[in-house]
């Protein structure tokens, strides 16, 4: 059966908010959605890669009703998007990941946001879900990071990539299996901004068969004690990334601990999470730098 989304996961995978989709649809008939049994509108990975199109040509200056003069090609390159994306491919060579990186670096140094995409749309279709984040979105991230940090890159340009980055995993995280052995609960530390290193971590226990409920950013310790007694799951994985001396991270991570139920199993991971792991362990959670913890985990 093919995979359908509701509107409200078709607005956050698309970037067109919820009102334009219904008035695109209702002034234009861009889509017609199927219905399900409840009446709620149902699109299509097809129908995605619409939105996609068409919100693309509207920030490049062209006008909803010029746009959709372009819908039969608009669709037929939709159509062949997804099923080019369903059709196994020869796994690239890892200097290919390279290039694809480079690539990315080049365009958002131009301020190019319509390239950075199509890179990523070009990576994302030609390797498996976990292997584009861990080979290509994260090592593109340190980069970016380190090239911000050097003054080489502007915020600007860096949002760029960490915002067409996240749309990808959110639309893979979404398409991931939906099988259930196990539950996760996965959040950010409460001052934490930075999730997109949490939903890789979400992707990869979603593709080893766990349920992943996602909190992400700024998780304030009761609210997540909260969402873990009501669910009790195996397992709750934290991030930190910001930063921070060795006392605050303990102090933080104390805090949230001490706000779980007993005995509930954490994995801290991020990279303050990794570069304080010995602290991570001697509070009783895990540590995400023991490749050996993973295993087991996912396995």
């Amino acid at each position: 059966m093919e995979r359908t989304y509701r509107i409200h996961i078709a607005s956050e995978m698309t970037g067109v908010s919820e009102g334009l989709i219904r008035a695109w649809e209702r002034r234009y008939g861009v889509l017609k959605p199927r219905r399900t049994a409840s009446g709620y509108r149902a699109y299509t990975q097809a129908d995605i890669e619409v939105l996609k199109r068409l919100k693309k040509l509207t920030e490049e200056g062209v006008s909803i009703a010029e746009a959709v003069r372009l819908l039969p090609k608009i669709k037929k390159e939709a159509k062949e998007h997804v099923e080019a994306q369903e059709t196994p491919r020869k796994a690239p060579a890892t200097e290919q990941y390279t290039r694809w990186r480079q690539d990315v670096l080049v365009a958002a140094e131009r301020l190019d946001q319509q390239t950075i995409e199509t890179v990523l749309d070009e990576a994302m279709a030609s390797l498996p879900p976990v292997a584009f984040f861990e080979d290509v979105l994260m090592p593109l991230q340190r980069e970016v990071g380190e090239r911000w940090h050097d003054g080489k890159l502007t915020v600007a340009e860096e949002h760029l990539v960490t915002q067409a980055a996240r749309q990808r995993v959110l639309t893979l995280l979404h398409q991931a299996p939906k099988r259930a052995k196990a539950h996760v609960v996965a959040a950010c530390f409460p001052e934490e901004d930075h999730e997109l290193g949490l939903m890789g971590v979400a992707l990869r226990f979603r593709h080893a068969g766990w349920r992943v409920t996602f909190l992400g950013a700024r998780t304030p310790p009761e609210h997540l004690a909260r969402v873990v007694r009501a669910l009790n799951p195996e397992l709750v994985a934290l991030s930190s990334v910001g930063g921070g001396s060795e006392d605050d991270f303990k102090k933080t991570l104390g805090e949230v601990l001490a706000a779980l139920p007993a005995k509930t199993r954490v994995v801290v991971g991020g990279a303050t999470g990794v570069k304080f792991a010995d602290a991570v362990r001697a509070l009783g959670g895990l540590g995400a730098d023991d490749p050996a913890v993973w295993d087991q985990l996912l396995a």
